[in-house]
């Protein structure tokens, strides 16, 4: 039983930093949805798509636990929401939220963990240029599935929804943004991959110096 894993695929940060098992595994998953939710409340109000810290959140889930568990994390979170918890913006819940504006991105979230998540199974994470290509496609996702969700949300509102209003909306505020927390998950993913390194390399000294 203790072999049991929900991970899949190759190992990702947090297999380098634990052993995979079943336990750990539901806690790094939870431990993914709250700081998802966390995050979240890290927020610029804007109307109708807050700036939140979430995406960022998002992104480092996806790239530490990998695309399995990463998908789960962020399907735990937006359940979560949905059933009442206040993990989504503003300390906001329930299903109105995913029927909302901002229920697309946060559908989005999902996808977004599961696609770094798949890149950092494939060691884009412990180069710097990979790490950000994986950040900045990662940070994408959200929007594909957001911005329509958002148009009809605008439309069954009485709101302007053409292309140009949707993306003044729900895009272009959140450019220089999500190009900050792509860099900002760089610097985060690479320190944490040093540290890592670090680490073996001194686990190898000891062994050779116990030989």
């Amino acid at each position: 039983m203790s072999n049991m894993t929900i991970a899949l695929g190759r190992p990702t940060l947090a297999d380098r930093i634990f052993s995979r098992s079943l336990a750990l595994d539901i806690v790094l998953v939870a431990a993914g949805a709250a700081l998802t939710a966390i995050a979240a409340q890290i927020s610029v109000p804007l109307v109708p798509v807050p700036v939140t810290g979430q995406t960022l959140a998002v992104l480092l889930v996806g790239v530490t636990l990998g695309a399995t568990r990463g998908a789960i994390s962020l399907t735990l979170y937006a359940l979560l929401g949905i059933v009442g918890l206040p993990v989504f913006s503003d300390h906001s819940s329930g299903w109105g939220i995913i029927s909302g504006a901002t229920g697309g991105y946060i559908v989005g979230f999902i996808f977004a963990a599961a696609l770094t998540g798949w890149l950092a199974q494939r060691e884009w994470d412990r180069k710097l240029l990979r790490a950000f290509l994986a950040f900045l496609a990662g940070s994408v996702v959200p929007f594909a599935i957001g911005l329509p969700w958002l148009a009809a949300w605008l439309g069954n509102a009485g709101y302007p929804n053409d292309v140009q209003s949707v993306l003044v909306a729900g895009f272009y505020p959140f450019i220089v943004g999500g190009l900050i927390k792509a860099a900002l998950g760089t610097g985060i993913i690479s320190l944490a991959w040093v540290g890592v390194r670090a680490s073996d390399r001194r686990k190898a000294a000891r062994a050779e110096a116990a030989e």
